[in-house]
C-alpha cells in the first residue's frame, strides 16, 4: 500500500479503446497498489463531451487527444495532470468461426462491406463516424447503409454474438473486448484513422491524489504490456 488517499471512490469517464487494456491489468494494479476502487462507465467520446458541456463531473476523464484539447481551452480538466495514454486503429471483426474476408485493399474492402449481410457501427463513436465518411468516400454508402446494425453507442461486435450482423467495425481494442469474435484485420491503411487518447483530471476533482496516482500508472512495464495485448499501441 502507499499513501495516495486509501479508501477513495475515483469516478472515471472513458471512451471504449482503452477498456480492454484497463481490465486487462491498469485498474486492478492501481486498486492494488492505494487500496482505492475505480468506478470506470464506458462511454464514447462524443457523449463525454456532450455530459461534460452539460455539467457532469468525473475525477478522470480518458478520451480522444482533439476533445481532450478543447477540454483544456475550456478549463474543464487540469493540463499539469494530462498523460497520453494509447494510439488505436479501426478494424473489422466476424462471429468466431465464419469466414475472414480479405481487406487488405480498398477494392478488397469495398467488396467485403457489399457482400455482407449487414455491417454493425456505432454512430456516436469515432469509428462509426469515420467509417460513415469511409463508405461515401467508396461510394456505397446507401448500399450498406439499408442493410446496416446501427447502435447508438456501446460494442459492435455484440451484434455479431446475437446474429443480427455478420461484420462489425470498431476499433481493433474495442471489437476484442467482445467474446465470441474473431478481428479479420484492420482497415487499409488508405483509409485507416488511428485515434489517439489522452487522460486528465478534471479541474473540479475532490480527489486529487488518487487521480494523480492513477494517471502515474498508465505508463510503464505494466501498462505497455496491457496495452498490447488490448490490440492499442500504448503512446510511451
Amino acid at each position: 500500500m502507499t499513501t495516495t488517499a486509501s479508501g477513495v471512490t475515483l469516478r472515471i469517464l472513458s471512451g471504449l479503446a482503452v477498456r480492454g487494456a484497463f481490465e486487462g491489468g491498469i485498474v486492478a494494479d492501481y486498486e492494488m497498489r492505494t487500496g482505492n476502487t475505480v468506478a470506470i462507465e464506458w462511454v464514447p467520446t462524443t457523449l463525454i463531451m456532450t455530459r461534460v458541456a452539460g455539467g457532469e463531473q468525473a475525477d478522470v476523464l480518458v478520451l480522444i487527444r482533439e476533445s481532450m484539447d478543447k477540454l483544456v481551452e475550456q478549463g474543464k480538466i487540469d493540463p499539469a495532470t494530462r498523460v497520453e495514454v494509447a494510439h488505436s486503429r479501426l478494424g473489422l471483426a466476424v462471429p468466431r468461426g465464419a469466414a475472414h474476408p480479405a481487406i487488405g485493399s480498398v477494392d478488397d474492402f469495398r467488396t467485403a462491406l457489399l457482400q455482407a449481410r449487414s455491417v454493425a457501427y456505432s454512430r456516436a463513436g469515432a469509428s462509426g463516424i469515420h467509417f460513415e465518411a469511409v463508405i461515401e468516400r467508396l461510394g456505397i454508402a446507401d448500399a450498406v447503409r439499408s442493410r446496416a446494425t446501427v447502435i447508438p453507442a456501446g460494442f459492435t461486435a455484440e451484434k455479431l454474438v446475437t446474429g443480427e450482423a455478420d461484420m462489425a467495425v470498431q476499433q481493433v481494442s474495442e471489437l476484442l473486448v467482445v467474446p465470441g469474435i474473431e478481428v479479420a484485420g484492420k482497415f487499409p491503411e488508405e483509409l485507416q484513422q488511428v485515434s489517439s487518447f489522452s487522460a486528465a483530471m478534471m479541474a473540479q476533482s475532490a480527489h486529487r491524489v488518487a487521480a494523480e496516482a492513477f494517471l502515474a500508472g498508465l505508463h510503464g512495464e505494466r501498462a505497455t504490456a496491457a496495452y498490447l495485448a488490448s490490440g492499442v499501441d500504448p503512446a510511451a
